[in-house]
């Protein structure tokens, strides 16, 4: 047989080699392993995301690792459970459901066409009475904890 065994392993006696037979790499660990999965000398191991506080906290503390950017999708930043805020606000929403709610005007402001044109709709067709479904949403609007806009980011408090 030739240089290699009959197994397809690379031979051991050649110095620099390790098990998989490839030349030595600057840091990997002497004596033919990997240096996968092996700290470098000196170095912590890390915890798989980039940013990390000391400790492994997550999320990233700001100012650690993460530049302070503008994010479009949030012009107003992030609720504590990492859901966007909307430019709009729900005490305006809120307001205009109840005292303009049987035109649909709370729902026209929050973006929800197809709900403020089914308002409309409504009060006109029942003279009026059908307006209380707009009073009943400007006061839910007011009251709900996530309340959104026609993208989906929560209305501002």
């Amino acid at each position: 047989m030739s240089d290699s065994n009959p197994y397809g392993q690379p031979p051991q006696d050649q110095p620099g080699a390790n098990p998989y037979g490839y030349p030595q790499q600057p840091g990997q660990p002497q004596g033919g392993q990997p240096g996968y999965g092996y700290p470098q000398q000196g170095s912590q191991p890390g915890y798989g995301y980039p940013g990390a506080a000391p400790g492994g906290a997550y999320p990233p503390q700001p100012g650690v690792g993460m530049p302070a950017a503008y994010d479009p999708n949030a012009p107003y930043g992030y609720d504590p459970y990492g859901r966007p805020y909307s430019d709009k606000q729900k005490l305006t929403a809120g307001l205009l459901g109840i005292f303009l709610g049987t035109f649909g005007v709370g729902r026209f402001y929050t973006g929800h066409t197809g709900l403020a044109v089914g308002q409309l709709l409504v009060g006109v067709l029942t003279c009026g009475i059908g307006g209380m479904w707009g009073f009943i949403d400007g006061i839910v609007m007011l009251a709900g904890s996530n309340t959104t806009d026609a993208q989906g980011r929560i209305l501002r408090s």
